[in-house]
């Protein structure tokens, strides 16, 4: 595994986990004006508690399905802020999450928001698991978002329109205060024998494929088998400095010898 924060002095709102049997990946959002009033304990808190908890759960449980793990973990978390925090309030935490569990011979998934989970198929080309909608929603904003102020109010108040479409029939679905959004998370199972290995990648990351197609994923699952996380983290952040791309947190954590779980 590696992680990196976007800026240096500033918390990483990215969490990732394992154990011998389940990997867990939430990537954090947040960034609003006036968030800390909403709620006091920040993204970075929400991403790691409900990484935490769902991890615990991928171990405890192992006959329940992923998305019902996924929606006890929102539920607890929220349970644990809903009487000091304004849970419901557009602004307040929220995070995209990626599980992967090892079990009776097969890797169940689950993706919910815009993280990315690659399956390395050995006799395939990889399987790519991600979940479209945010980015495509995403997108129609992106033109108006250029002609305002960075940070200024009408910037929030589009980016509030923006999130005004989580959660929501026709939006795109986040982990956050309602647990019936893991209802809505892409989810499925392969056999072990048929993967090589398993990545999972906070949107921070998997830029080096889907923004700045340095690599496609056969290329990516080769770098990390060869060089590790940290070397795919590191072609980003370059990237990134040459493109003149703000940097985001950027989280990967490489799954390997799945049968032998």
């Amino acid at each position: 595994m590696a992680s990196a924060a976007g800026r240096a002095g500033r918390a990483n709102e990215d969490f990732t986990g394992a154990t011998p049997t389940a990997a867990v990946l939430v990537d954090g959002a947040g960034g609003f004006a006036g968030a800390g009033s909403v709620c006091r304990h920040g993204v970075a808190w929400y991403a790691h508690r409900l990484g935490g908890r769902l991890l615990g759960l991928l171990s405890l449980a192992p006959d329940r399905g992923l998305p019902a793990l996924l929606a006890e973990a929102i539920a607890e978390v929220t349970d644990d802020h809903r009487d000091t925090c304004d849970v419901g309030d557009p602004i307040s935490p929220s995070a995209a999450v990626a599980a992967l569990r090892v079990s009776g011979g097969h890797v169940e998934y689950l993706v919910l928001g815009d993280a990315v989970l690659v399956l390395g198929r050995t006799d395939d080309a990889p399987l790519v698991v991600s979940d479209p909608r945010e980015v495509l929603i995403s997108r129609s904003y992106e033109a108006v978002l250029a002609t305002v102020v960075e940070g200024g109010d009408e910037y929030h108040r589009i980016l509030r329109d923006l999130r005004a479409h989580r959660n929501r029939p026709g939006g795109f679905w986040v982990a956050k205060d309602d647990p019936r959004a893991a209802d809505e998370a892409i989810s499925g199972r392969c056999p072990t024998s048929e993967l090589g290995g398993a990545v999972l990648l906070s949107n921070g990351a998997s830029r080096i494929v889907d923004r700045f197609g340095l690599a496609d994923w056969p290329q990516v699952l080769a770098t990390l088998g060869e060089r590790g996380p940290a070397a795919v983290i590191g072609r980003v952040r370059q990237a990134e400095a040459r493109h003149a791309v703000a940097a985001d947190d950027a989280t990967i954590a490489h799954c390997t010898d799945l049968g032998d779980s």
